[in-house]
């Protein structure tokens, strides 16, 4: 599962979507080395009278790079045309943006197989170095494409933006946007939730008709046709067209991209009425490769590596569906008589429950253990850090009515360090019941496998960065262990679109939300509740640092851009933890 270990010779390549290049023709090379800029983006002459002839056809859905290597990355395009036809897609890539020398080119097939989309891998590049690429078909040439090779050993500063959750009818992509305009990204990774599944009067639509933004198809993806319609969707947004011709995306799936809160043998929003699950997961794994610009190595495997030039040493992982055992639900926990704290203990601390898998948990401390570059960094989708809250705020959160509110805990907390004497029994009841995790669906679910990868960080001495989306907030906190040692820091983004704590805790301000938490929960050290936007992580040999970008608005074409604090780790037993 190793992107940077592959054995699969150059060009090569596996999975039913990707498609097998080959040499251009000498005539076609000709031309080829001729395109102007001129053409880019032109839809296609007239139908062609052979079948040998090039197709009418354009670029509707942009063009993308992903997955870089230091020598190869790959290239992603759609075609749309009205013939039924394999068509002949070619490419180049090119070290200036005029084109005027190639030094990679070739052709692939594609066809209604393959949705249209056109996957190469473009091998023979030089490490760290920036290249334009295009495809085209016959006259027609598409929009350039903009990517850039990981870099060779001695790399001096890695620059990473991080995106999660954004949710095509909640509003624009403006956090695309911003990141599209940046010229010092070495990548981009998307931590899940690239897309939505649910229908037309599903979450967090109800302004999507206002916003010109209606899910297409109008009912929840159940088909392989339904989730490619959908991907094509999310293609056609220029936001994310900008971003992904400016960068390579390196990227995996959280619960979204096939149900809402899937793991290993269901969702939560898969019923029985609604077919097979494996059939379902199965067409959304497979659309998901076709529109994305994966590597594939296993179409249900998603977890690899990327080494940043000794200096950053990215390690993509699948929290989601791989290995997870089905999450734990509050509801078998709360009852009349309050929480079942021991009940709760047993179920969460149970060896057995996965998250990773065992095939994954090998893999991954094996590459740890492998690995000597300075930082060690997890991207995967959901919170690691432990993020516990008193059991009566999180039971008024989940049953509204039985519990109380943050700020009213507050007053509680406070009094009872002022004037503990006045405390009412049912005060003291509240301060007694203990602090559980605010989200099963989480690492905190599942104790014992966050417990193996810290210990596996520890023994290692490893200088462990964790980054995650999901939840749709901005958060910071220390990695603390069972015998509270920090072994590491995570940093989370929030969502591109999708709403955060603002629609949960609607009666909280959410800048006293968030100071509130950082007060109740130990190991966080920054929270932003309310806004969308994306991080940015930058990785040097003496620390590494997290600025979150910010919009002022989704559901407005005009916004702004602002910048948190930023904040940061240094390597070391001395370090890892967050500074400001």
């Amino acid at each position: 599962m190793d992107a940077s270990t592959s054995a699969r010779p150059p060009g090569s390549f596996s999975g039913p979507n990707l498609l097998r290049p080959r040499p251009l023709a000498d005539g076609r090379r000709g031309f080829l080395r001729g395109a102007g800029a001129a053409a880019l983006g032109s839809l296609a002459l007239a139908a062609c009278s052979s079948a040998d002839d090039p197709p009418p056809v354009s670029f509707e859905h942009g063009v993308a790079s992903g997955d870089p290597l230091a020598d190869r990355v790959v290239l992603w395009t759609r075609i749309t045309t009205p013939v039924e036809r394999r068509v002949t897609v070619g490419w180049e890539v090119s070290p200036d943006a005029g084109f005027a020398a190639i030094v990679a080119r070739g052709s692939v097939e594609t066809h209604p197989g393959y949705d249209w989309t056109v996957k190469v891998d473009a091998t023979g590049l030089t490490a760290g170095r920036r290249y334009w690429y295009r495809f085209l078909v016959g006259e027609t040439v598409s929009p350039v494409g903009r990517t850039r090779t990981l870099p060779a050993p001695g790399a001096s500063r890695v620059r990473l933006a991080v995106f999660s959750c954004s949710n095509f009818p909640a509003g624009y992509f403006h956090a695309y946007a911003e990141a599209a305009r940046r010229d010092d990204l070495d990548a981009a990774l998307h931590l899940g939730d690239y897309l939505y599944e649910y229908g037309r009067d599903g979450y967090a639509s109800a302004g999507a008709q206002a916003l010109g933004r209606l899910s297409e198809p109008p009912v929840e993806l159940l088909t392989l046709a339904h989730y490619r319609r959908r991907h094509a969707q999310y293609r056609t947004d220029p936001d994310l067209q900008a971003l992904s011709a400016a960068v390579p995306m390196i990227a995996v799936w959280d619960d979204h991209e096939i149900a809402n809160d899937a793991w290993r043998e269901g969702a939560q929003n898969h019923q029985p009425d609604e077919g097979d699950y494996a059939l379902r997961r199965a067409a959304a794994l497979q659309a998901y490769h076709e529109w994305m610009p994966t590597r594939v190595i296993r179409a249900d495997a998603i977890w690899r590596s990327f080494d940043f030039g000794g200096l950053v040493a990215l390690h993509m992982l699948d929290t989601r569906i791989a290995g997870r055992d089905r999450p734990l639900d509050y509801a078998a926990y709360f009852g009349a008589s309050g929480f079942d704290a021991a009940g709760f203990t047993a179920a969460v601390s149970a060896p057995q429950r996965q998250l990773l898998g065992a095939e994954q948990t090998t893999w991954l401390q094996q590459r740890l253990a492998a690995s000597g570059a300075t930082w060690q960094v997890l991207g995967q989708q959901v919170l690691m850090a432990r993020m516990n809250i008193p059991a009566p705020i999180l039971s008024n959160a989940l049953f509204p009515g039985t519990g109380v509110t943050v700020a009213q805990y507050a007053a509680i907390a406070q009094k009872a360090q002022a004037a503990p004497a006045t405390l009412s029994p049912q005060e003291q009841a509240i301060l007694a019941q203990p602090a559980i995790p605010y989200n099963l669906d989480a690492w905190d679910g599942y104790a014992v496998a966050r417990e193996t990868v810290l210990a596996t960080a520890a023994a290692l001495d490893r200088n462990l960065v964790v980054l995650a989306g999901d939840t749709h907030n901005a958060w910071a906190s220390d990695l603390i262990d069972a015998g509270g040692r920090r072994v590491g820091v995570e940093f989370a983004t929030p969502s591109v679109s999708s709403p955060g704590f603002e629609t949960v805790f609607p009666d909280e301000q959410p800048v006293v939300l968030a100071a509130s938490l950082v007060q109740l929960i130990g190991p966080l050290r920054y929270a932003d509740t309310a806004r969308r936007g994306f991080m940015v992580v930058t990785a040097t040999a003496t620390e590494c640092t997290c600025e979150w970008v910010y919009v002022s608005a989704v559901t407005a074409r005009a916004y702004t851009a602002s910048t948190s604090p930023t904040l940061r780790v240094r390597p070391g037993a001395a370090g890892r933890r967050i500074e400001a």
